[in-house]
């Protein structure tokens, strides 16, 4: 039997460093990314780059506020439409699973979540950009909304799931409302979970660029009007890299990192949530 523990125990160790070893092996491509980002992007970081408006090429300075500020509407108004709503299907996904309508509701979110970006953004441009015969950061937000809408439906469930049922049984055993129960016992405890999920799901649609192709468009100047054209840190990134300037090649690394550190953010942000829950 000693034996045959010590080889159990061995195998454990030898598939666990192999497990780890791969995974190192993965994350190399992701460090050199990451460094390439923060080396070449962070040399281009100053004032003038983040507080001004973006100038003619030839023109020396200029810098990202436009896409800055852009990025930062698309992501609030794309948050205000997904978060409630999902929340809201979260929670009757949570309270109501043995339904055969809560199994295809489930099913359609799958679906949801492994549509392409641009194929969302394509769809977006048929149904608002194209009745409304422009472009706008609107019809941008909802692209972002629905690649949102999965995580957040996704992260409010789980976590109402993970709510003990005894605290449930509690707040109505006391005369407590079905809706007030649900609201005010239940949602509080699994809410830092459910706000990791959202932050998680606003870190993944900052950085979407196919979607934004089709419906905010871009916009060289500042607009706060959520009907017209706007421009984001992804768009900027895309139309500077692609562009003969070395100029603007430098704004692209800037950018960059401006994203990257914005989604970093984020994801610390959940990941503390997850652990403090």
């Amino acid at each position: 039997m000693k034996n045959k523990e010590k080889i159990r125990i061995l195998k454990s160790n030898v598939y666990k460093y192999i497990f780890i070893t791969i995974s190192c092996l993965f994350m190399i491509p992701l460090f050199f990314i990451i460094f390439e980002i923060i080396v070449n992007g962070i040399k281009v970081i100053n004032f003038n780059f983040l507080f001004s408006l973006p100038k003619p090429i030839g023109e020396e300075g200029g810098g990202i506020l436009n896409s800055i500020i852009g990025t930062l509407e698309l992501v609030i108004v794309g948050s205000i439409i997904a978060i409630p709503l999902g929340m809201a299907i979260g929670i009757f996904l949570a309270e109501n699973q043995k339904l055969k309508f809560t199994k295809f509701l489930k099913f359609l979110i799958d679906l949801l979540q492994g549509v392409p970006s641009i194929v969302i953004g394509i769809v977006v441009y048929l149904w608002i950009v194209k009745p409304m015969n422009h472009f706008s950061a609107f019809s941008g937000s909802v692209a972002l909304a629905l690649i949102m809408l999965p995580v957040v439906i996704k992260s409010t469930e789980e976590f109402m799931k993970l709510v003990p049922l005894e605290i449930k049984e509690a707040a109505l055993s006391l005369g407590v409302p079905y809706y007030k129960t649900i609201i005010k016992v239940i949602l509080p405890v699994a809410f830092p979970g459910i706000l990791s999920g959202i932050l998680i799901g606003i870190a993944r649609a900052a950085g979407e660029t196919a979607p934004l192709l089709f419906t905010a468009f871009g916009n060289p100047y500042l607009s706060f009007d959520i009907f017209k054209p706007i421009n984001s840190l992804p768009l900027a990134i895309f139309v500077y890299s692609v562009s003969p300037y070395q100029t603007w090649h430098n704004f692209a690394w800037g950018a960059s990192f401006i994203l990257l550190a914005f989604i970093i953010i984020l994801k610390l942000l959940a990941t503390f949530k997850i652990r403090k829950k």
